[in-house]
């Protein structure tokens, strides 16, 4: 007979059925019935003690894991012939309790396993407690963790994650202590879920609860939010990461410098790439390749080609996709013909031939050049050597056709498409409304995408942000509101594009409060602002003459791995000089000049001129005479002419002069300019003294010709 014991776990009874090891119930294996059901016996035979379910449960898991030990899996699979569903969530856990307590902590778990891979137990809970709290009480804390574990992803799949990790925690006062390897899983799976703030409270957690991350913690957090593009996030964690003497694995390896690459942050993508090579993890073809597409997407051409000796030096052969992104970088730099040259190196190559992609990175150079005859010819050589252009290769040159305002041809190519079997997709038709609106054709743009949502076609983030620009660029900011509010509602996220475009419309229009709303609501939603983002705000605070909130945004921009470029320092220093600190404008203006920035001629003159206005011509002079010969002779040209204008003639006169120690032939505009202003301020003198400098000049210049023939 059985014996009953009851116990509790967390409020949840237990009942443990304990077997008789030495009943022949409990283990035979060539007497016990196949089912459940009560076994018909002879007449003359008198009838055996009836069997409990849960006796009888326990006795074929038995015979069926003792005849499954030779197998390697630990624990056996069990082929039980129970129907599950004649079983009641009760018995199950009495079953589970009675054999770790009788059979065996191995039987116990094959049972358990079992139980699981049916819906009527796999989310219930006390199975999983009493299953794990019997193999505790066995000594058996790494199959404890297991129990956990599976609790964890199968309750994971209904949404109730968190319950699960809750009742993990509390297994703590039953003696299970969380470890490292079962805290990594909840974080995976919790990140695979979208919930990465969960994620990283559960990383915090393991630290407080005296649990000590490993390279996998650290490791789900950097995928996790690379996977997630927040790669300033990733970083962050990264580098913690390395500065703890973990290393990342080679699939690791392989996302960051890829998604790094593909949010703009080729920087840091080397950095790291170096730092893992040094730390003995080999680069493969991939990662070289991610590197390379990497930096050309930068624009780095040269150190792309660098990176590819490297990469030939460590053994590695460039494969097509390899030489694709140096061609793509090639072309969107603009040199097409040495892009070409490498195209046609691919071509005479036995084994890497160009594929559909290469041909369209080569048909979009062509494009940006406007050299459409060349992109229309290399469609037709693609499809002479059997490739088939696919829909981005049309589109690629639809696009082309459109930006040169060729929308017959743009519309004979969608048809082209159809009839080979491509369905023009959301990316053809922006391609030909952005096309239109560029034209000034905006009800022509609409009328196109009525068309195309009709079709079945849905607008896209890029679709969205193509109108948001043209109402922006209409200064019809309500329109460009109500977009950006349905796209939003239509569950398309905007962009850091989308946030920058309003952004830089409210700047115009001196509404400094909405664009900061904006951009502190594009960082919240982790977006990384651009460039223009940020000059945006800076030339609007310094139309505003919040000369502060501007310079805040300015050393903003390295929070954001933003180098200020020569836009961004001469927007600052033209609000400098508007407020006459000249000072803090020629501090600017050094510093863009020591970082090899050029600046450009507005920030040039402006900066000039304000010496000029205060009478300081030497400071104006030093400020020229930093630039190389071409750029300070038409700067100093168009200065003379400004002062002109303002009737300061003495100072266009020195000016005028040293223009003439740098190159004796005269700008004739300039001479006019200067001439008129003197007779008009009655300065003759100084007309006379340039006419005979200039006179002078010519004499010398044709003796030295005579002198030379």
């Amino acid at each position: 007979m059985s014996s009953s014991v009851i116990s509790r776990t967390h409020g949840f009874p237990r009942t443990v059925f304990l077997l008789s090891r030495n009943s022949p119930r409990h283990c035979s294996s060539s007497t016990q019935p196949t089912s459940l059901s009560p076994s018909s016996s002879s007449s003359s035979s008198p009838l055996p003690p009836p069997q409990s379910t849960v006796d009888r449960v326990c006795a074929l898991v038995c015979d069926s894991f003792h005849q499954h030990t030779h197998m390697r899996v630990s624990p056996p699979r069990l082929h039980l012939s129970i129907d599950p569903d004649s079983l009641t969530h009760e018995q199950a856990v009495t079953t589970v309790a009675s054999l770790a307590g009788n059979a065996g902590s191995m039987v116990a778990l094959s049972f358990f396993h079992w139980a699981i891979g049916y819906s009527r137990f796999r989310h219930f809970m006390r199975l999983y407690i009493v299953c794990a709290t019997s193999l505790i009480g066995n000594g058996n804390l790494q199959e404890a963790h297991e129990v956990m574990q599976c609790m964890v992803r199968s309750f994971a799949e209904i949404g109730r994650l968190k319950e699960a990790v809750e009742m993990v925690f509390e297994m703590h006062n039953q003696g299970m202590v969380p470890n490292t390897q079962t805290l990594n899983l909840v974080m995976k799976i919790a990140c695979e879920m979208g919930l990465v703030d969960y994620a990283q409270y559960l990383f915090e957690e393991m630290s407080a609860r005296g649990v000590h991350p490993d390279s996998a913690s650290y490791r789900v957090m950097v995928v996790a939010y690379c996977k997630m593009g927040n790669v300033l996030e990733a970083d962050k964690w990264l580098s913690v990461m390395l500065d703890r003497g973990f290393l990342v694995d080679n699939a690791s390896f392989t996302l960051i410098i890829s998604e790094f690459c593909e949010k703009g942050f080729a920087t840091r993508a080397l950095r790291y790439f170096h730092k893992f090579s040094d730390m003995g993890l080999k680069p493969n073809l991939i990662n070289f390749t991610s590197m390379i597409e990497g930096l050309c997407k930068r624009g780095s051409i040269k150190q792309a080609f660098e990176m590819l000796e490297e990469m030939v030096c460590q053994g590695w052969k460039p494969n097509v996709y390899t030489h694709t992104a140096l061609i793509d970088g090639l072309c969107k730099k603009g040199w097409t013909e040495k892009a070409f040259r490498l195209f046609l190196k691919l071509v005479r190559s036995e084994n890497n031939k160009p594929n559909v992609l290469t041909y369209t990175a080569m048909i979009n150079g062509y494009c940006r050049n406007d050299k459409l005859n060349r992109a229309e010819m290399l469609l037709g050589r693609m499809k002479e050597q059997g490739l088939i252009p696919n829909t981005n290769t049309y589109t690629t040159l639809i696009d082309g056709h459109c930006k040169a305002g060729n929308f017959e041809r743009a519309f004979d190519l969608m048809n082209l498409m159809s009839r080979e079997g491509f369905s023009p997709n959301i990316c053809t038709y922006n391609a030909i409304v952005d096309g239109l609106c560029k034209k000034g054709r905006v009800q022509e743009a609409y009328k196109m995408l009525k068309d195309g949502f009709h079709n079945g076609l849905e607008a896209d983030k890029v679709t969205y942000n193509i109108l948001i620009s043209e109402h922006c660029k209409q200064a019809d900011i309500k329109q460009a509101l109500a977009l950006f509010s349905k796209m939003a509602k239509s569950g398309i996220q905007p962009d850091i594009h989308s946030y920058t475009t309003l952004i830089a419309v409210f700047c115009r229009e001196k509404r400094m409060s909405e664009s900061e709303m904006f951009f502190e609501e594009a960082v919240r939603f982790g977006f990384i602002p651009t460039k223009r983002t940020y000059t945006s705000m800076i030339c609007g605070y310094c139309r505003e003459g919040n000369l502060t909130m501007a310079i805040k945004f300015f050393h903003r921009m390295s929070d954001h791995g933003c180098v200020p470029d020569s836009i961004a320092y001469g927007t600052l220093i033209s609000g400098l000089c508007k407020q006459s600190k000249l000072d803090e404008a020629r501090g600017l203006y050094d510093s863009m000049i020591e970082k090899g920035l050029i600046p450009c001629e507005v920030t040039r003159i402006t900066l000039a001129y304000e010496y000029c206005k205060i009478d300081d011509c030497c400071s104006a002079m030093v400020i020229l005479d930093r630039l190389e010969k071409k750029l300070w002779i038409r700067t100093a040209t168009t200065l003379v002419r400004k002062l002109c204008s303002e009737r300061k003639v003495g100072m266009a006169a020195l000016f005028f002069h040293k223009l003439l120690d740098m190159d004796f032939h005269v700008n004739r505009v300039t001479l006019a300019a200067f001439m008129t202003a003197c007779y008009e301020s009655n300065k003759y003198a100084l007309v006379s003294d340039l006419s005979a400098r200039i006179y002078k000049d010519n004499r010398l210049a044709i003796n030295v010709t005579n002198n030379s023939e």
